[in-house]
């Protein structure tokens, strides 16, 4: 699972999140709902919402099986370097974010005791280098930025996926502190690669990522961009015009779409889909979502290939949106087909809130 927004309103007045969710998940032994991985791209509430409230926090031991709902464990809990970073002035944390800060610090010190990997719901991986030295003794829990991993919830499962980290990029040249540590320029974008008999579904996994992360990766991989091919792409910070351009919409008579930004996501694969994960896409003064972004995600893929959540199937009635990643590439689940997902399935059911 890769972030979560579960609020206790319905979408749209019937679409209950929290009850889709809970359908799709498998139980454990005990009957106790579980996600293998859980995967926070960076810190902003809208991609925390829910968290304390739907998982359990704290040891498996002290889990409460009497609860009317049963809190969904997490077996292996991911983040970047920054759950260190405590909420101040200038790093403003919601208490989702406070939650998720404390479980991480509680497995990872575990692992810093014992010096041994964590059985399930006591694991945790780090994304990236801390810049002060936090992760130099945690080679075993840490992934660094351009690093490939098969590994899920510590099984290796290379036969059927890997995953490539391409961000949090290090800091430019003539990136200012503020910048570099803003939530959406610390977000996490991970390529997945998923298999299906010969073919490889590609998931590019793009968080809330702007411009200068998608111009600095066009510039790293344009002689490589298999590490930029994908069959979904997730448009990133909810089709935000900022992802594709430097300029203002509201302040600039005429904004410029930023070209090798542009071209880090294109490098769609034939049939490939762009998913807004977003509210209704209408008005120019919008963003996000952006209705000029999406005129440029249109222009890659496609109309039909253009998917936003609250619109699918139709805005007054959203259902979740679900591929099956087969040997013929995505193939678009019918609204009401119900099934639990297996690795090689993707869901989508999550509303996005506007947050600066």
């Amino acid at each position: 699972m890769i972030y979560c927004s579960i609020g206790d309103e319905s979408i749209a007045d019937h679409c209950d999140v929290n009850q889709e969710l809970r359908d799709r998940l498998p139980t454990d032994s005990n009957g106790r709902p579980y996600i293998d991985a859980f995967i926070l791209t960076h810190r902003h509430d809208d991609h925390l919402k829910g968290f304390q409230e739907q998982f359990h926090l704290g040891s498996i031991e002290e889990y409460k099986d009497d609860e009317e709902e049963l809190k969904i464990i997490i077996r292996e809990l991911w983040s970047s370097h920054n759950f260190w970073k405590p909420s101040s002035t200038n790093y403003e944390l919601c208490d989702d974010a406070k939650a998720f800060n404390k479980e991480m610090k509680r497995r990872v010190k575990l692992f810093e005791d014992n010096k041994v990997l964590q059985s399930e719901g006591d694991r945790a991986i780090i994304i990236g280098k801390d810049p002060d030295g936090k992760t130099d003794n945690l080679s075993e829990i840490n992934y660094d930025i351009g690093d490939t991993f098969t590994k899920i919830n510590n099984r290796n499962i290379s036969s059927k996926i890997s995953g490539f980290i391409l961000s949090p990029i290090e800091q430019q040249k003539n990136e200012d502190d503020e910048c570099f540590n803003d939530k959406n320029r610390q977000s996490i974008v991970i390529q997945f690669t998923i298999k299906q008999g010969e073919y490889e579904n590609k998931l590019l996994m793009t968080a809330d990522a702007e411009c200068l992360v998608w111009e600095t990766l066009w510039g790293k991989y344009k002689n490589d961009v298999d590490k930029l091919k994908y069959d979904i792409l997730y448009a990133p910070h909810h089709c935000s015009w900022h992802s594709l351009s430097y300029d203002s919409q509201s302040e600039d008579d005429n904004p410029q779409i930023c070209e090798d930004a542009k071209k880090a996501l294109s490098q769609n694969k034939e049939g490939a889909f762009i998913v807004s994960q977003s509210k209704i896409i209408k008005g120019a003064d919008q963003d996000p979502p952006s209705e000029a972004a999406k005129d440029e995600y249109v222009s890659i893929v496609g109309e039909d290939q253009f998917i936003c959540t609250n619109e699918h199937p139709n805005e007054k009635k959203p259902e979740p949106l679900e591929f099956n990643l087969t040997g013929d590439g995505p193939q678009e689940k019918g609204v009401k087909e119900k099934s639990k997902l297996s690795v090689a399935a993707l869901a989508s059911t999550k509303e996005a809130y506007p947050h600066g």
